[in-house]
């Protein structure tokens, strides 16, 4: 007897119908001798207008009012699948986030999980009870409803998971797996049977939506195994592991695992910096304290004059916050100029492969050269490089990486 926890998305709870689907399939695996725990989001678009009730009350909500509000929707989701459950004879019950309870911080509308109670559960597992939770929310000391962050609901899935001891975690959305590509981009785009921890978390930090950064960090620091596959189709999916259930053939037979795309991004130039020891700590630190993520930093050649450009990305939906910053900092700072562009896209190469062979950067800035895609900025890790393009490119850099890396399946896949 195994213990699988299931979660499932907003599109796989989108309405009595889809949940009659998504109760079939849990009673699938209670009929296969598993214990299961569901975690479920709400309807699709219903956490959305929620969040426009609150802003339709009040533009300086509450915080904690507002995860009292959001929060409903999973409570929604619950109730429904822990009815439809027993209609089909299945025994089961919903279970809150503050009925466990899952001890969060008390960061309203961004809490983080501190730890799960799992006596409760467990004993309701052991009586052949189907627990069904409702994911993105918890509650923090004093009882105060608390949500994770918009897509909490996968890492209060892998959260269950770590807590209880599950065999694996089964993410299902709308897609069948982790592709190497977009496949709407790349039609001979390949799905992976396994990737690992660091890959996954590398994709998804740069443009890949399959699974929320914070759910494959909590995943590989927790060793839960992570499945994700189709809620509307049977077909196998892919595997989320340690590099030691992935064979160092299957692991170094590709350079590159997969191909990331991300037209989120801003980029800013300050220009004629002033040259010296402690000025760049005075551009990003104003923007750290503000919480403003910054990623691709380029610091020019320095002019004649005593002074530097300095380049760099933020979240476009940080690009106001970000301008008035180096706004009100710009005597201490001593830039001249502070120009900004939205129309740009991060492309992103990832896979394990780069730690052991030379020159897969260098295909990459090739590649993209032969095809006249100018870089406009440069960033790296261990096993990624990422590039700053011009949007407008940004699918036809996508398509011609996939084939120079050998990524394109004989087949089209969609």
């Amino acid at each position: 007897m195994a213990r699988i926890v299931m979660k499932f998305g907003g599109t796989s709870m989108a309405g009595i119908e889809r949940i009659r689907s998504v109760a079939e399939r849990v009673k699938r695996e209670v009929d296969a001798g598993n214990q299961v725990m569901v975690v479920v989001s709400a309807m699709a678009g219903e956490t959305d207008r929620l969040v426009g009730f609150c802003r339709e009350a009040s533009t300086l909500y509450d915080p904690r009012e507002y995860d009292v509000v959001v929060s409903a929707g999973e409570q929604i989701t619950s109730g429904l699948l822990a009815i439809t459950l027993q209609a089909i004879g299945v025994p089961a019950r919903s279970w809150l986030g503050w009925q466990l309870p899952i001890q969060t911080s008390d960061k309203h509308g961004k809490a983080q999980i501190d730890a799960i109670d799992t006596d409760a559960l467990a004993a309701s597992l052991d009586g052949g009870s189907v627990a069904v939770i409702p994911g993105f929310q918890g509650v923090a000391d004093g009882a105060r409803v608390t949500t994770l962050g918009r897509g909490g609901s996968d890492t209060s899935a892998v959260a269950v998971a770590a807590a209880i001891k599950a065999e694996r975690c089964d993410i299902y959305t709308d897609v069948d797996g982790v592709y190497t590509t977009d496949p709407r981009i790349v039609p001979r785009a390949r799905k992976l049977q396994k990737v690992t921890y660091e890959e996954m978390l590398e994709l998804a930090s740069v443009g890949a939506k399959v699974l929320q950064t914070r759910s494959v960090s909590l995943a590989m620091k927790e060793k839960v195994r992570v499945q994700v596959l189709s809620s509307f189709d049977d077909k196998p999916g892919t595997m989320i592991v340690g590099d030691d259930e992935i064979e160092d053939t299957t692991m170094e037979s590709h350079l590159i695992t997969g191909i990331a795309y991300a037209k989120n991004e801003a980029k800013i130039t300050l220009t004629q910096v002033p040259d010296r020891p402690g000025a760049v700590a005075s551009i990003f630190a104003p923007l750290a304290d503000a919480a403003i993520n910054v990623d691709m930093i380029i610091q020019n050649i320095a002019h004649s004059t005593g002074s530097t450009d300095v380049t760099f990305t933020v979240p476009s939906a940080d690009l106001a916050r970000s301008l008035d910053v180096l706004e009100k900092a710009q005597e201490a700072i001593g830039y001249k100029d502070l120009v900004h562009d939205t129309k740009v896209a991060k492309i992103s190469i990832v896979g394990v492969g780069m730690r052991t062979n030379a020159g897969v950067a260098s295909t990459m800035f090739k590649v993209l050269g032969e095809r006249g895609i100018n870089i406009q900025a440069i960033a790296t890790s261990e096993i990624k490089v990422s590039v700053l393009i011009e949007e407008d490119y940004t699918e036809l850099a996508v398509r011609v990486l996939h084939t120079a890396y050998g990524l394109d399946a004989e087949e089209e896949t969609v």
